[in-house]
């Protein structure tokens, strides 16, 4: 069977919540219809950056089933369902499929640093069972497995395997996978500091999997178009260029607190971390409002810069 595979913006969207804690879902459709009207292509609900691995499993069985009520068919739906074991991933994208999800993503499990091929094995045990499209979160900082362009081709080669996600520091590697055109989407995190965008997209690559779209999706929308022609590589370099400010800001924090931050501080649905994960405040808050301001994204989006809601972010 021939799947549709994510292309363009895949953003790795908040998991909004209410100032008790709890999920804020109508948060979440304000946001999903935001990123319908300024070009994202795909989300990835429930990734690292919604905060996966502090929610519940009631809670993540709740947020795939409201959100995709809120599915109009304009972007790809993603959810991550990765678990602790191989029985507790399959039993998440299960309940993913069920509700008619477009794909899930699944990453090494966190904690147990699982050898190489320990996770290759897990994959495609994984794909085995799943009904659905998946995608691979290659995020040896988070879990402390690192495949290498080996591995990867091995999970490539599973029919249920369409989109990878790249986030190591190595160029050379988005060079092999690109090289190699195995049929599925290639992707990488969205980072300045681990280099990975233009190498990627300049070799062939199919779209960024980012988290900085929660806060200017229009402009990685443009630097997340697949290169077809010169005017989209210029169009890449000079919105990569002009938004670096952003970019580096996003990640100046564990992810997703610097962009979940600014989000809240400019009047998006966002509300506070979950503990122990605190929110920015201050001057490092504050700078991130700056490139807001800096960059006209008051003017592009309607953000409040002022100073109420940065008190109320606090």
């Amino acid at each position: 069977m021939a799947f549709n595979r994510p292309k363009g913006s895949f953003v790795a969207v908040i998991t909004p919540m209410n100032g008790d804690g709890s999920i804020d879902f109508e948060g979440f459709k304000t946001l999903l219809q935001f990123h319908e009207e300024n070009g994202t292509s795909a989300v990835l609900i429930m990734g690292s950056t919604g905060e996966v691995s502090m929610l519940s499993v009631e809670e993540r069985h709740t947020i795939v089933r409201e959100t995709m009520k809120m599915r109009t068919g304009k972007m790809l739906f993603y959810f991550g369902c990765t678990g602790a074991t191989t029985e507790a991933t399959i039993d998440f994208v299960r309940q993913a499929a069920a509700e008619g999800a477009d794909g899930a993503i699944i990453a090494a499990p966190s904690y147990i640093c699982a050898s190489n091929d320990d996770i290759v094995r897990f994959c495609l045990d994984v794909g085995d069972a799943s009904d659905i499209p998946l995608g691979f979160y290659n995020n040896p900082p988070r879990v402390g497995t690192d495949l290498t362009t080996p591995d990867l081709l091995r999970i490539a080669e599973h029919p249920k395997f369409v989109v990878l996600k790249e986030s190591t520091t190595r160029v050379g590697q988005v060079a092999q996978m690109c090289a190699a055109k195995p049929d599925m989407a290639l992707m990488c995190c969205c980072s300045p500091n681990l280099g990975l965008v233009v190498p990627m997209m300049s070799l062939g690559g199919h779209g960024t999997a980012n988290m900085t779209g929660n806060i200017i999706p229009r402009e990685m929308a443009v630097i997340s178009t697949p290169w077809e022609t010169g005017d989209d590589a210029f169009a890449c370099r000079e919105t990569w260029l002009t938004n670096l400010p952003m970019l580096h800001f996003a990640y100046s924090a564990i992810n997703p607190v610097a962009i979940k931050s600014l989000m809240r501080a400019v009047g998006l649905p966002a509300g506070p971390m979950r503990m122990p994960l605190t929110s920015l405040e201050g001057a490092a808050l504050q700078k991130g409002i700056e490139i807001c301001g800096d960059l006209g994204l008051d003017e592009i989006y309607g953000y409040k810069l002022g100073g109420a809601h940065v008190a109320a972010a606090e």
